[in-house]
């Protein structure tokens, strides 16, 4: 997750794509939900389900700090015009994820249902998240590099940043994904 992190960033500093911004920014995010989870499991926090339940809160915490920033930089970018380019980094990146992340996340909450942890399945989601951010970006890349639909690339910004507090709002009421 940090290698795609930095590269998805420095795909967005060479194309200027939001859609690969908040690409960038889910990888990070992904990486401190699993750290939650690794502490969750570690020392005395393994059977409480204290531990659990502020575990899993964190984790939604952690879809929430993914939405605002990207809506921001989709609406200014959807208000000034700015046109993103063709970014094969970019469309490299996205096709790697959307074959990876659908297997992380759905290991993940196969272990968060035999662990009966909301928290690791909620970390899972995030995987899932990615997986589907992956797509909405190559859509939006390809829409831009063969089409000229400069504008779907930030329109994929808003729609990750309404996943993201969709997913987050079930992850704090302890739901299992939709997906």
């Amino acid at each position: 997750m940090a290698a795609e992190g930095m590269i998805a960033v420095t795909a967005t500093v060479l194309a200027g794509s939001v859609a690969l911004l908040g690409f960038g920014l889910d990888s990070v995010i992904e990486g401190l939900a699993s750290v939650i989870i690794v502490w969750r499991f570690s020392g005395t926090r393994t059977l409480s389900e204290t531990a659990e339940a502020r575990a899993q809160k964190a984790v939604a915490v952690t879809f929430f700090l993914l939405a605002p920033y990207i809506a921001y930089d989709a609406i200014s970018t959807l208000a000034s015009g700015e046109k993103p380019s063709t970014s094969w980094l970019g469309i490299g990146l996205s096709v790697a994820s959307l074959i990876v992340m659908p297997l992380l996340g759905q290991a993940k909450r196969r272990l968060g249902k035999v662990l009966d942890s909301g928290a690791t399945s909620g970390e899972g989601t995030q995987n899932l998240l990615c997986a589907y951010l992956a797509a909405a970006v190559l859509v939006g890349l390809l829409a831009n590099t063969l089409f000229g639909l400069w504008w779907l690339d930030p329109v994929v910004g808003l729609l990750v940043a309404a996943l993201a507090v969709r997913e987050g709002m079930e992850a704090w009421r302890g739901e299992e994904c939709g997906c």
